[in-house]
């Protein structure tokens, strides 16, 4: 297998394994934006992956081709209602947010599990029959080099997770909706002094967070496990926080670390085939994403600047 066959092979799997993580890590990106540590990420995914499964295998039938899609929106749906708990804990309760996230990671694995063996009477779900396709993109797919790489036998979620990522970008940083949400997670006092509700844009911004986690979640699901069980989601939330942290609470930054985790993960699967890595013990290639992200954190938490209201419940009123 020459390099470049390697590049076609790996670009487009690393974007494919990318794609959840891009959702979640924007999803952090909203709520920290806002002032609310959304430790929470891994639950809500975990919801979002359970809903998308279930939705998909009793509606198959009656939806078709469209169950993957309107799948994702049941998936969204959920994990923002989920998100709301943690919304109503950390706002309007002042708890600790930490705190609240990992409760929400331990009630969203019980919850769904225990749903799971009442359903179907075992530790998992079935595996789904209708999943997203591969698509050529016209004209695009025909560019030398990079054609075959990025837009040949690629997945619509993919497509959608950069599209997502560019629109959030939009969205924070050049519109009204933006610069209140950061204004929130910078200085909450002195947007609460310019007529701006510090709790309805942290509401708002939590419960974005839990819709994209939640779809990201779905997607995951429905492209790379087929079912759901207590290791569909193993650690890939966490791993979307550490995308999140790693691009600096950039919704671009974000997308290009999960790339980068993607990348360590279809690499995990594809170094057996590839010349040089297939001699690396298969061991090393499955924990490498693993150690990545903590390398990553390790060496890019203390250089990383949060939002500077991040983590702190707002007191109206006082300084």
């Amino acid at each position: 297998m020459s390099f470049l066959e390697v590049l076609y092979f790996i670009v487009p799997s690393a974007i494919f394994y990318a794609a959840p993580l891009i959702f979640v890590a924007i999803g952090g990106v909203f709520s920290e934006r806002s002032g609310v540590v959304n430790i929470g990420l891994e639950g809500l995914m975990v919801i979002g992956a359970f809903i998308g499964i279930l939705f998909n295998l009793f509606f198959a039938d009656m939806f078709g081709g469209a169950t993957p899609w309107l799948a994702l929106v049941a998936a969204m749906v959920a994990a923002l209602l989920l998100s709301l708990l943690h919304a109503v804990a950390s706002i309007s309760f002042r708890a600790d947010q930490v705190v609240s996230g990992v409760a929400i990671n331990l009630l969203a694995i019980a919850l769904a599990l225990y749903l799971v063996q009442k359903i179907f009477g075992k530790g998992q779900t079935d595996f789904i029959t209708e999943r997203f396709g591969r698509y050529n993109v016209p004209f695009l797919q025909d560019i030398p080099l990079i054609g075959p790489m990025f837009f040949k036998s690629v997945y619509n979620t993919s497509i959608l997770a950069i599209v997502v990522a560019i629109l959030a970008w939009f969205v924070i940083y050049k519109t009204p909706f933006g610069l209140r949400l950061r204004s929130v997670g910078e200085h909450p006092m002195a947007a609460d002094t310019m007529g701006i509700n510090v709790s309805k844009m942290r509401y708002v911004a939590v419960m974005i967070s839990g819709a994209l986690a939640g779809i990201g979640g779905a997607i995951y699901a429905q492209t790379i496990s087929g079912d759901f069980g207590h290791a569909t989601i193993n650690g890939q939330g966490f791993m979307a926080l550490a995308a999140m942290i790693f691009g600096k609470w950039h919704p671009l930054g974000a997308m290009g670390a999960a790339i980068f985790f993607g990348f360590a993960q279809s690499l995990s699967i594809a170094g057996p085939s590839i010349p040089y890595v297939q001699e690396i013990p298969s061991v090393f290639l499955l924990i490498l994403p693993y150690v990545l992200t903590i390398l990553a954190l390790a060496g890019f938490i203390g250089r990383a600047n949060a939002p500077k209201a991040s983590g702190k419940p707002y007191i109206k009123g006082e300084r």
